[in-house]
């Protein structure tokens, strides 16, 4: 029952966080609706058509009937870098586009005491919130009149801070004074006082949480502004990064998963092959295949660091491993799906079993060898960083792994995007490799 209660307690915590998610996700949708809207309308207006593929409605099975908008994809990266720059208050975005940032500067609040004897007493608290890296000098307050004092704290904002209110006052916790009401309001533990710009809770222990208002913006340290990871880049790209250029940590990254995947086609594509024309490979590989198939490479690394070391070679049989299993599988898809009638066609014409293989089988199956080859390289690309992470002095995951011990955030961003960047790139290279070297894919 322990077990049940504590996933029931993981369950409502991820649902009351997708809950919490659930108006951001409405406004992008309706963001794009919007825009898809006005789209059509100016493309009618510029560009009317009333030809036959305009006043299509179905296109399923057909495959260029629906292909990539560009204008979509341009206001779709425009989107995103425009959300980022609102939630971090970014410069290069206008201001009225920024989303309420949290609040810095002074306020106050009026907390009432009740002595043992159930005499009430009222005092003031004076509260400065400051940004990061702001040295705040605490001006001098008056005490007041009565057993409870006046107070003057500084808190950092995106942060909390207990206050002791006590260690000025006349009556104190420790013999049965406590504070129960918050400017007027009744206050007792587990609630808080909302009062604008900060929250005051009443701990368990009698002292008073302050709360500043931390606004939708995101903190610095947790996402950092578009320019400060632009910034960084220049910094990186001309003074480097632990030793090594930018370009070297991309480059060594980029070239272990080159050399992993070439070795995971030149096993896995052959191994395929067999297991698509043998029923006698595939049944004694089949199984090895499926069993390693849903294996996550990640899970991997520390056996392959047992057996190889954290040197070149462990991460490169880590990848021959991520590529290997995937060509394997798309090659021997591509062979099983290669239409009989075809190869009953070569073999009715005097085709010898190498022609059929040459000239019927091996182009049919190149598509789906593809399509493994643009995934594999997809795997690759992740598990490379992910083996950075683990042991590295250079690459794109050691530069993440090393800037998040030290919370440079706007590094492990940095990172991120061009892991994204490098990988979209890596694709886009197979697609086209695909368009020339399978031209007659999708003809039937």
């Amino acid at each position: 029952m322990g077990v049940i209660a504590s996933l029931f307690e993981e369950l409502l915590t991820i649902l009351k966080t997708f809950l919490t998610a659930i108006p951001y996700l409405a406004a992008y949708i309706g963001f794009i609706l919007v825009t898809l809207l006005i789209w059509q309308r100016v493309k009618r207006s510029f560009a009317p058509k009333r030809d036959f593929a305009s006043l299509k409605t179905i296109t399923f099975g057909d495959e260029s009937a629906v292909k990539s908008n560009f204008a979509a994809s341009v206001i779709s990266i425009i989107a995103v870098f425009v959300s980022w720059g609102a939630f971090t208050g970014s410069s290069t975005i206008p201001s009225f586009l920024h989303m309420p940032e949290a609040f810095v500067g002074k306020t106050n609040f009026t907390y009432t005491a009740q002595s043992v004897a159930g005499i009430r007493d009222d005092a003031s608290v004076y509260v400065i919130v400051h940004g990061a890296g702001v040295n705040v000098i605490l001006p001098e307050v008056d005490d007041g009149q009565g057993f409870a004092k006046n107070d003057v704290m500084a808190v950092k904002a995106y942060r909390t801070k207990l206050l002791k209110w006590d260690v000025n006052d006349e009556e104190t916790r420790e013999i049965g004074a406590k504070i129960v009401a918050i400017n007027g309001q009744p206050i007792a533990f587990g609630t808080d006082v909302d009062l604008g710009d900060i929250k005051v809770a009443l701990t368990q222990k009698g002292t008073l949480n302050i709360k500043p208002d931390k606004g939708i913006q995101m903190e610095p340290i947790w996402l950092p502004a578009p320019e400060d990871v632009w910034g960084r880049l220049k910094e990186i790209s001309t003074e480097g990064f632990k030793n090594y250029t930018l370009l070297e940590h991309l480059g060594f990254s980029l070239f272990r998963v080159v050399i992993g995947f070439i070795f995971g086609a030149l096993v896995g594509i052959p191994l395929g092959y067999a297991m698509g024309l043998s029923d006698w490979f595939r049944g004694w590989f089949d199984p090895v295949v499926e069993f390693m198939r849903p294996v996550p490479p990640l899970a991997l690394i520390p056996l392959v660091i047992i057996w190889a070391g954290i040197g070149e070679v462990g991460k490169t049989i880590l990848l021959f491993l991520a590529a290997l299993w995937i060509m394997a599988i798309a090659a021997r898809a591509g062979v099983s799906g290669v239409r009989i009638s075809k190869v009953h066609a070569a073999y009715s014409l005097g085709a010898s079993k190498w022609q059929v293989m040459r000239h019927v089988i091996l182009p049919n199956s190149l598509p789906e060898i593809f399509t493994g080859a643009r995934v594999a390289m997809g795997v690759c690309w992740g598990t490379v960083v992910a083996a950075e992470l683990v042991a590295a002095e250079k690459g794109a995951g050691m530069m993440i792994m090393v800037a998040s011990k030290f919370q440079q955030t706007d590094i492990v961003i940095l990172g991120i995007i061009l892991i994204g960047i490098i990988g979209f790139g890596i694709d886009m290279l197979m697609r086209w490799a695909e368009r020339v070297l399978v031209p007659w894919k999708g003809r039937g």
